[in-house]
């Protein structure tokens, strides 16, 4: 029997549906809404990550902060908008791009579209997680446990989970 690539990936992701995600939820780094933003970018560009698990300020799961939305917190709005502006501006005015984070609490510059995002249960299948992810466009997912956090997925660890032979 042949099957397509396609076909193949489908039935690997399928055999691994009973994986939960508490199987690959992970340590994760988690900042207060009230953090410096500034912090928080230096920690993201430090560690590597995809993004930032946010709590409000009494510890209560909150947003997603994914690195893409620093990038566009810092980027001016008219560089956005004709990308032939970024090509003549001087790295000196790259270099000052990151000062718009001075001063600014993480919760200034977090998508409203990732505010109050619904945390995946350690029992969810990562079938269940993916669909969230993927509704939500949000790289990465915080996974809780009798009411606590657990950890994180994040959509490369998904991917890695789905995907291994």
């Amino acid at each position: 029997m042949t099957c397509t690539v396609g076909e193949t990936a489908f039935k690997r992701w399928t055999y691994r549906r009973g994986m939960r995600a508490e199987d690959i939820a992970e340590d994760f780094p988690v900042v207060r809404i009230d953090s410096d933003a500034l912090d928080a970018a230096r920690m993201l560009a430090e560690h590597r990550l995809p993004g930032l698990l946010i709590t409000d300020t009494c510890g209560k799961l909150y947003a997603v902060l994914p690195a893409s939305q620093v990038l566009r917190f810092i980027v001016p709005r008219y560089v956005q908008d004709d990308l032939s502006l970024a090509g003549v501006l001087s790295e000196s005015m790259a270099d000052h791009a990151a000062e718009r984070l001075g001063g600014k609490t993480v919760g200034d510059v977090l998508p409203d579209h990732l505010l109050n995002v619904p945390p995946a249960d350690a029992d969810d299948t990562i079938i269940a997680v993916a669909a969230e992810m993927a509704r939500l466009r949000s790289p990465l997912i915080a996974v809780t446990k009798d009411g606590r956090l657990h950890g994180v997925i994040t959509a490369s660890r998904l991917l890695a989970a789905a995907l291994k032979s």
